[in-house]
């Protein structure tokens, strides 16, 4: 029976036999898989299980064994590897297998590049053939936006050497003679994607590990794992229970897939990932179909991976199959396909491809897989349990992932960091109120999953669990008609509509499970004016609310932001370490400071106050000496938390971090007559420069409220940050909207300083500022104390970087063109592509599209000079196409910092 009717007639089919049924709800393994070999009995000789190790992995899937293979690449010995089962029996065994090289994230590009690399070595290495096969892969686009999609990651691919072509629907046709190509736009073709056996990746990987010391323990189940108090109070790992016997560690890895929250539960650690029921099919023999490339159809939701002479059909639903509770037991499990949810692929397949409408199905593979809130890995160490490391919520994807991931991982392990900025797989991106939610979790990971194979808009928001953190003046924003952004659980001001209120709904599961969609979309709507590659429809409100911030005076609303009081008698020993800019200063100051690690690169920029204990707030913490204020950014709030109380324990300094963010507003008071309303706000208060300067701050009353105001901007004007107790924040808001109206006040949201910042150089942590960038590369050599003779951390590997010279250096980049930008273009020197621009905009006080990258040399023994950056030629490439570009190492806008002192 082909696979158009299977699917039509599968109720006729179940009544009939067709469709073979089991009694249990798994099958058995191998069945229905389409690799030659699973990981059984034999594949890994018997090893004693020791009585202690320096690392302990916990599961034998991908990114176990990934990590255990790169641990023994570094230098660890005496690791081990435990497997409930034997080797891949969780997810690994029954996955594609695919490896696309091309994602629209420059760290994931990296990855995939690494796990390239590592397959076609392995083999050479170990004598074990993994299994890769590179016959490439096609993008599919079925529209405009789409291909524009394809363009963008073409462009990212080329700062990595990755090559690609975007071609037309004739071209396709040549490529891919069995696809249809009659609604096709373009597609985008990456020779060198691939596909895996799980099987025989592992088994290499296994086996370079044992030979250099690791083992690797089958049929071992772990039972608990022990964790004891470090003289902080903190926890920290000591030893792994096993119904073989015990291992006592400092180090766990988590490995353990769609199992890690057992894992977790034994250590009271949550772990934000649900399992569903992932499928696919496997064809019987196509004519023709050998040697294609791996396809993936975007805007169908499906994929065709080639399978010798036939193919795996798979893709994403809107109502995947939830496992509330796997079992513990379960190995080389399947089960049986429900043809309800996987039905909705089978017309789209059938279009893109007609041959499998007279193709009949060989078998049908339905296994459990892991997926988190924003479809991206958990990994890193555990906040809240020192030695305990995530390694799993791949979401489907950890076989391609699996060697850069691994590789990072192991890294993070034995260095304290990794190499890349692996913020956006770091566990601490998630606090752990989020994290323990499991309506959160669950709904988040199920519109992960459902929009998966969605397009990638720069402005795109998520629909499931909102408001689950929002200032108390959150309901009076919505009102002005402001349309939020959703970071890390918290609601944040992106612009303000002119169109009416724009609430977010609550979740409508996108209409699955029974649910009725939401009657009001008027969220929805003002998110579609963004979904566009171009310059979107909101473009010129964007433009009023800077206006208003450059021309009068705005407010923003940055309560997200994480607020932290450093204390104790030795928090000036630890601000000192932790920070690097001057920390000796006198109460009053504020500080811009970078935080480092080890390896110099920066952790978070942000801002100290000095304070003392004689404060008359009484929402503030009471102490005596000498103390530190700090806001750190809200997208990394939880992630500058952790860092500065894990050197506080490391170094066993006698301080402590009092976290009030979620008791404090952030009012933002921006412009040039930001002055004269702070004179109308506060009267007995003197703001002018002699009074009030920058980089000050002071408690000052307003209507009551005893608010402390920071004189600093992170927009480049004169301005000051009012830092009030939640329960002041509504009157407070009133009281500057009340007392701004004759100054042209204006509500402005992150659109607005996203370009107001970059035209001042502003950095963004996380975006054009990372932990793979050390200060002296980023421009921010001016916030470090090397003039000084006092230590900090990283210091001494920032100056032997500043003695041997840097390799990379961060630029401005201009484009006298009005052409969107949005981060990832290639930046072209001469002929050469030398680098991609981290994050980008349209500067409208300055009427050009801005971008800031770095430059790197084209070998680490050539540093990059000043001389070398100015004289090359340089070209923007963005959609396949290149703009001339002017590059300037100062700010665009008021490089002197006139505006922020007050002149005018």
């Amino acid at each position: 029976m082909n696979i158009l009717c299977h699917f039509r007639n599968v109720g006729l089919s179940r009544q009939l036999g067709i469709i073979k049924t089991y009694s249990s709800a798994a099958k058995k393994a191998g069945e229905g898989v389409p690799y030659q070999t699973v990981l059984k009995d034999g594949s890994i000789s018997e090893q004693i299980l020791p009585t202690e190790a320096d690392v302990v992995v916990l599961g034998g899937g991908s990114i176990g064994c990934n990590t255990l293979y790169h641990l023994t690449k570094l230098g660890v010995k005496n690791a081990v590897l435990l497997e409930r089962n034997h080797l891949t029996s969780g997810t690994t065994w029954h996955t594609a297998g695919l490896v696309w090289r091309l994602r629209p994230s420059d760290v994931d590009v990296r990855l995939l590049a690494y796990t390239h690399q590592l397959l076609q070595n392995l083999e050479e290495e170990t004598g074990v053939d993994p299994g890769y096969i590179v016959n490439g892969g096609l993008f599919v686009a079925s529209s405009k936006e789409r291909l524009d999609e394809y363009k963008r990651l073409q462009t990212l691919g080329k700062a990595f050497g990755i090559e690609s072509f975007v071609l037309g629907p004739n071209e396709t046709k040549k490529l891919y003679p069995l696809m249809n190509v009659d609604d096709v736009y373009g597609t985008l073709y990456s020779p060198r994607d691939g596909v895996v056996d799980p099987a025989g990746f592992c088994t290499a990987l296994t086996r370079a590990a044992t030979r250099a010391g690791a083992k690797v323990i089958e049929n071992c189940a772990v039972t608990g794992i022990d964790t004891d108090t470090t003289l902080f109070g903190s926890r920290q790992v000591s030893a792994v229970h096993t119904d073989k016997g015990t291992i006592k560690t400092r180090c766990v890895v988590n490995c353990t897939g769609a199992w890690a929250p057992y894992i977790g539960a034994m250590v009271d650690v949550a772990v934000p990932l649900v399992v569903t029921k992932h499928a696919y099919v496997v064809t019987e023999k196509i004519e023709g179909i050998s040697g294609m490339p791996n396809v993936r159809d975007h805007d169908s939701s499906i994929y065709f991976k080639l399978q010798g002479d036939a193919l795996s059909v798979g893709g994403y639903e809107n109502d995947p199959i939830f496992i509330d509770k796997i079992s513990k037991e379960e190995a080389f499990s399947l089960y049986e396909l429900d043809w309800d949810v996987f039905g909705v692929h089978i017309d789209s397949a059938v279009n893109r491809c007609p041959t499998l409408a007279k193709t009949g199905i060989r078998s049908t593979v339905c296994g459990p897989e892991s997926f988190t809130p924003d479809h991206k890995p958990l990994m890193g160490e555990e906040p809240t349990l020192r030695g305990f490391y995530h390694g799993c919520g791949f979401n489907s994807a950890g076989m391609m992932f699996g060697g850069g991931c691994g590789w990072q991982l192991a890294k993070w392990i034995v260095q304290g960091r990794p190499d890349f900025d692996m913020f956006g797989y770091d566990i601490r991106r998630f606090a752990p109120d989020l994290a323990r939610n499991a309506d959160w979790v669950r709904q988040r990971s199920h519109e992960a999953y459902a929009k998966n194979y969605s397009i990638v808009y720069p402005h795109d928001e998520p629909l499931a669990s909102r408001k689950m953190k929002r200032s108390s003046i959150a309901p009076l924003l919505e009102k002005a008609g402001c349309v939020f952004q959703e970071r890390h659980g918290w609601e944040r001001p992106g612009w303000f509509s002119s169109s009416g209120i724009a609430a977010v709904q609550p979740y409508d599961w996108y209409g699955a499970y029974g649910n009725a969609k939401n009657a009001d979309q008027a969220y929805v709507e003002r998110l579609k004016e963004d979904y566009t590659f171009g310059f979107p429809k909101n473009h010129s409100t964007i433009e009023g609310e800077c206006e208003a911030a450059r021309e009068r005076v705005a407010i923003f609303d940055m309560s997200y932001f994480g607020n932290y009081y450093l204390i104790g008698p030795d928090a000036q020993k630890a601000a000192d370490w932790i920070f690097t800019n001057n920390m000796q200063k006198s109460a009053g100051e504020t500080s811009y400071t970078c935080m480092l690690n080890a390896q110099a690169g920066v952790e978070s920029d942000l801002t100290v106050s000095f304070i003392d204990g004689s404060s008359t707030a009484s929402w503030e913490p009471s102490f005596q000496g000498k103390g530190f204020y700090i806001a750190a950014g809200g997208g990394s709030a939880y992630q500058s938390f952790t860092h500065i109380r894990k050197v506080i324990e490391d170094n066993r300094f006698n301080a402590k971090l009092v976290n009030l963010s979620d008791s404090i507003c952030l009012l933002s008071i921006q412009g040039p007559k930001s002055l004269e309303l702070m004179g109308k706000l506060s009267p007995t208060t003197r703001f002018t420069n002699e009074d009030f300067p920058f980089s000050t701050h002071k408690l000052i009353d307003i209507k009551g409220h005893i608010c402390r105001a920071l004189r600093i901007s992170f927009v480049g004007e004169m301005g000051w940050e009012l830092h009030v107790p939640s329960s002041s924040a509504v009157d407070v808001y009133k009281a500057v909207m009340a007392a701004g109206h004759d100054f042209g006040i204006s509500n402005a949201g992150y659109r607005a300083i996203d370009s107001l910042s970059l035209e001042k150089g502003y950095r963004h942590w996380h975006m054009d500022l990372r932990a793979e960038d050390n200060p002296l590369e980023a421009g921010l050599g001016f916030t470090c104390k090397l003039k000084s003779t006092v230590d900090f951390l990283g210091r001494k590997v920032l100056e032997e970087k500043r003695q041997k010279g840097l390799n990379k250096r961060i630029a401005v980049f201009a484009i006298e063109e009005k052409v969107p930008l949005w981060g990832m273009e290639a930046i072209w020197r001469n002929d050469q592509v030398v680098g991609y621009l981290r994050r980008a905009d349209y500067g409208f006080s300055v009427g050009c599209s801005i971008g800031y990258g770095y430059v790197h040399s084209q070998s680490e023994k050539e540093p990059i000079t000043t001389k070398y950056l100015m004289e090359g030629d340089y070209f923007i490439e963005a959609m396949d196409v290149k703009h001339k570009a002017r590059i300037q190492l100062k700010p665009l806008f008021d490089p002197e910092n006139k505006r922020v002192n007050g002149f005018y």
